[in-house]
């Protein structure tokens, strides 16, 4: 039976390595969008839905899982969400908490919102999987980022939370922590780098394709390291 997932910043640098990985392998994917533009790096497919949403609205969300819920014949069995952003600023005394927050709601809210409209299908349909992004810097903070790090760890702390409270139903639940994503975004944002260490998208959608299918049926809960190697 085709399986549908739901992939939330699936038109980004990231996620449209994610989008791609995952149709190869066969799922119905439906992806939320912002920018229409971001939408040409995305291949053509008949299981390819997308659709204009605000991953911050709840009701937009709402219509998302709606969408995604509408093919009886694959049912919503995995969420991953790709929505996120970084922050690097000034230490915490000279940041202002507007700055703190607004960290706190681009990396929580959308996956607060997905995972909870969505939890109900994955049930219906059996069970499944979410995957999150938290971040390998949550682990080794370094200096002007406090709040993208207390994001990204707060991140990991709602997976465990949604692995624990769902174990019952067979959802897993497990976040990837990357390292320095080598996308055009960070590429045009750090220019001087030599990029050294950094993990391509293809790799890490490897990992999300893993976590979300049957292989990983054994695994909840986990901290997933994807600093790439070399």
């Amino acid at each position: 039976m085709a399986q549908t997932v739901i992939v939330s910043g699936g038109t980004g640098g990231l996620g449209s390595a994610v989008t791609t990985k995952l149709l190869d392998d066969g799922w119905r994917v439906v992806v939320p969008w912002v920018v229409e533009e971001e939408l040409s790096r995305l291949p053509e497919s008949d299981r390819l839905v997308t659709l204009r949403a605000d991953l911050f609205d709840e009701s937009s969300v709402a219509e998302v899982v709606a969408t995604a819920a509408g093919e009886s014949s694959a049912p919503v069995t995995a969420v991953v969400n790709l929505v996120g952003g970084f922050g690097m600023g000034e230490r915490v005394d000279a940041t202002p908490v507007e700055e703190f927050e607004r960290l706190l709601r681009l990396n929580l809210r959308p996956l607060y919102l997905l995972s909870a409209a969505a939890i109900p299908k994955l049930i219906e349909a059996g069970g499944g999987s979410i995957v999150g992004v938290s971040a390998k810097a949550a682990f080794a903070p370094f200096s002007g980022a406090a709040g993208y790090i207390t994001s990204k760890a707060a991140v990991w702390a709602f997976i465990s939370a949604l692995a624990a409270e769902y174990k019952d139903d067979a959802i897993r639940a497990n976040a990837i922590l990357p390292s320095v994503i080598d996308t055009p975004g960070n590429r045009d944002s750090q220019p001087d780098s030599s990029r050294k260490g950094w993990v391509s998208p293809q790799t890490i959608a490897e990992t999300v394709a893993f976590l979300v299918s049957d292989a990983s049926a054994a695994v909840t809960g986990a901290q997933v390291p994807v600093p790439g190697v070399g």
